[in-house]
């Protein structure tokens, strides 16, 4: 099994009950949802100053709500990013989640770990975005889920994205190559 030394934050017990039992003997803070207390906070902060949080929510709506209150509170946590394609319930008529997941996609989000960093030089525009079909126009949803994906910063919407870019300090480069398998993807 795989040991972690940082402490995991999942947004609930279900996620905890997932992650002990795919991965292993791994500490976690549950959120409990949305409305994170002041009192989780705290354990996040001090979990951060002495071992380290990594933060791996749902790739949803209130996954993200949760990922932007921890940003705020705790800037340099670290964000582990499961795509949208690995939380899909086995079961219809369950919502996306940690709990889904495989053991591989788990350990695949947590490996690879993004750490967001508030003075980022902008390196690539919205211009770029446009250029490349990630904002507005047909399909640019999906090739912002594939670009998130490939480069382990999650799904954004067009707003986000320009943002989530610079603060994880993604290459011109690096978002040429993800690119560029996107196009080679759709071409076949």
């Amino acid at each position: 099994m795989t040991e972690f030394k940082q402490i995991i934050v999942v947004e609930g017990r279900d996620d905890t009950k997932r992650l002990r039992a795919l991965v292993g003997d791994v500490d976690t803070i549950e959120t409990g949802g949305s409305a994170i207390s002041d009192a989780t906070i705290a354990k996040i902060k001090l979990a951060q100053k002495t071992r380290g949080v990594i933060v791996l929510t749902d790739p949803d709506f209130q996954g993200q709500r949760i990922r932007n209150i921890i940003r705020a509170a705790v800037p340099d946590a670290a964000h582990a990013f499961l795509p949208r394609a690995d939380a899909v319930p086995t079961k219809s008529g369950g919502s996306l989640g940690v709990e889904h997941a495989q053991r591989d996609a788990l350990l695949a989000a947590l490996h690879s770990v993004a750490t967001p960093a508030a003075d980022a030089p902008q390196q690539i525009s919205q211009s770029d975005l446009s250029v490349a079909g990630l904002a507005g126009g047909l399909g640019a949803k999906r090739r912002r889920e594939q670009l998130g994906d490939l480069l382990g910063i999650g799904y954004a919407n067009g707003k986000q994205l320009l943002r989530r870019l610079q603060e994880f300090r993604i290459s011109p480069e690096a978002f040429a190559q993800a690119l560029q398998q996107i196009n080679n993807e759709d071409k076949k």
